[in-house]
């Protein structure tokens, strides 16, 4: 199998760290292989049954954007609670988004901002689980391991690991987030997977930092070529299993490889130096431009899911200076840039875009000049699919502490993506006892959206 890890081990404000890795291997016990899936798929188009085509990118705002400095300003609040970037007015009239949107403001006809969600579990780990699952699991915040499974894993099951028409993932990830795993679904729903009798023969390791030298990868998929031509291991597959494996080295070389893009592309992004996470201190933007460009060329390739993690928004500490000159301009140049890249090739209308965290920030600035921890209100950002843009769904009161109008839970934005890609939220799976667990225990996909 393929894997790729990342030697980074991320550590969020309490001290809880993991290990990011994107695996592409076996699907496990249980689990089609991806032979088996084309065989299946086949047989299926061949009785004429549908297929949904749909796709989302999940972009992750860990550590809690303030909603105060993206999209709700509250520039008409004292000054301790309104922006403290100001405010830019957006091509919709009377909406207006955080002064260091620009970008974003003049594509806000093609978004939608909810900023009336809420929710009870002011912890990074519980909030993410929340978010990322539809269930609240407090102890994650002790470090506890997820408990229930993500949107991805869901999908994988649903759909089947693979595409069968590129034989890429359905599932992929760009470095782990709480939650957004398997849990007792199995490893064979994990991001990333592609499997098949060839599997044994394409085990190589690359780390997710040498993504940003994409060479390292494409060399690594070469050899596995070289090696596979001489072991004459292809000469005994069946049509499937060649299939599999052709698709996945020649798509994946492809999709992967970032300098087939038109460097005009890529400048749109807003291509910066490699993370490095010493020198930043966790305060700088990782290589964010490089992820959301490649989680186009993912969708474009058929991935049906992307996670994109864009940490770290945890803002205590004089938390204005690093968002006014580093998260804030990097999130709107890429963010627009893959808003209008998705619609000039056609593939917005099928890829839904959503871009939240775990929570909001608090109303008040503190004696830090920060914001801290705040579940009770925060935004999102929506776009593509049916999403209808020029719309804001709901309101904060005044100060921005609580929702005014039309309440929204995390569980409505999951139904949301759930229906977008055609899944059924109150289908249940068995769960390690043998329990039927809901696919959502509650919420209903956002109306006012589309």
């Amino acid at each position: 199998m393929l894997q790729i890890w990342s030697n980074r081990r991320q550590t969020n404000c309490n001290g809880t760290s993991h290990r990011d890795f994107l695996k592409v291997g076996a699907l496990g016990m249980g689990g089609l292989m991806l032979p088996d899936l084309l065989r299946f798929r086949a047989a299926a188009k061949a009785e004429g049954k549908p297929t949904k085509n749909t796709s989302v990118v999940w972009l992750w705002l860990g550590g809690g954007p303030t909603q105060v400095e993206t999209f709700d300003p509250k520039m008409s609040a004292p000054v301790e609670f309104r922006s403290t970037v100001d405010a830019v007015k957006t091509c919709v009239p009377g909406v207006e988004f955080g002064g260091v949107f620009p970008k974003m403001a003049q594509c806000a006809d093609k978004m939608a901002i909810v900023r009336s969600f809420a929710h009870t579990n002011s912890g990074h780990g519980g909030g993410t689980h929340w978010v990322m699952t539809g269930y609240n699991f407090p102890p994650a915040d002790n470090g506890q391991a997820q408990v229930k499974p993500g949107l991805g894993s869901i999908l994988a099951r649903y759909r089947g690991a693979n595409n069968s028409a590129t034989g890429l993932p359905t599932y992929v990830r760009m470095s782990g987030i709480l939650g957004d795993g398997p849990a007792w679904l199995g490893a064979a729903y994990a991001p990333f997977d592609v499997g098949g009798n060839a599997r044994t023969n394409m085990n190589m390791k690359v780390t997710l930092e040498n993504l940003a030298d994409r060479r390292a990868l494409l060399d690594g998929f070469d050899r596995i070529d070289r090696d596979l031509d001489r072991s004459g291991v292809m000469s005994g597959l069946d049509s499937f299993d060649q299939q599999a494996f052709d698709l996945i080295m020649s798509r994946a070389r492809e999709t992967f490889d970032l300098n087939k893009e038109d460097p005009r592309t890529r400048d749109r992004y807003g291509f910066m130096p490699a993370f490095d996470p010493k020198a930043s201190n966790r305060c700088g933007a990782p290589a964010w431009s490089q992820r959301m460009l490649l989680a186009r060329r993912l969708v474009e390739a058929g991935v049906r899911l992307v996670t994109v993690d864009l940490r770290w928004w945890d803002t205590h500490v004089k938390g204005f200076e690093s968002l006014k000159l580093g998260f804030l301009p990097r999130f709107d140049q890429a963010y627009s840039a893959l808003i209008d890249d998705l619609e000039q090739r056609g593939l917005l209308e099928s890829t839904m875009v959503v871009a939240w965290g775990e929570f909001g920030r608090t109303p008040r600035v503190n004696n830090d000049a920060g914001r801290d921890h705040y579940p009770n209100v925060f935004s999102a950002a929506l776009a593509g699919g049916p999403v209808q843009g020029g719309r804001v769904v709901g309101e904060s009161d005044a100060k921005g502490a609580f929702p005014k109008t039309n309440p929204k839970t995390p569980q409505d934005v999951l139904a949301t993506l759930y229906e977008h890609l055609g899944i059924d939220t109150q289908q249940q799976y068995l769960n390690a006892t043998g329990r039927p667990i809901t696919v959502l225990p509650e919420g209903k996909a956002i109306e006012e959206l589309f």
